[in-house]
């Protein structure tokens, strides 16, 4: 098992943060996505990264404006994601933790370092769509 967490803070306002990290139509911000498919509308997704993984996502918490969090699933690994948001101000704060657990022994070395890599990213990809775009 592996925990990843990750903290970042922006500068516009919740319902933006919490549109763009919440909506399964709008995707194109995302880098690493080729496509999202809604397999049961606010229930379960999958997401097709563009290196043809396919991830299944299983919505568990859905607290508008304040906590998003679902389980993860696919041939490598399996986990569980939280976002918790707050706002303070003119700034959002979010943090993101992820616990994953790799299906294959060879990859579990490579787990944690894969997740902080991910959530750079995707830090990155979010503050591009809501401070820049």
């Amino acid at each position: 098992m592996a925990i990843s967490k990750m903290r970042a803070d922006f500068t516009c306002d919740m319902k933006k943060i919490w549109d763009t990290v919440t909506s399964l139509e709008h995707y194109s911000w995302r880098s690493d996505i080729s496509n999202i498919v809604i397999v049961e509308q606010g229930k379960q997704f999958e997401e097709h990264t563009k290196d043809g993984y396919v991830t299944t996502f299983t919505i568990t918490v859905f607290e508008k404006y304040k906590r998003y969090e679902f389980d993860m699933d696919n041939e490598n690994m399996s986990g569980h994601w939280t976002g918790i948001f707050s706002q303070q101000g003119n700034t959002v704060s979010i943090e993101f933790i992820e616990d994953v657990t790799a299906k294959k022994i060879f990859m579990k070395p490579f787990v944690k370092g894969y997740l902080k890599k991910q959530q750079l990213q995707y830090i990155a990809d979010l503050r591009k769509a809501v401070e820049e775009g």
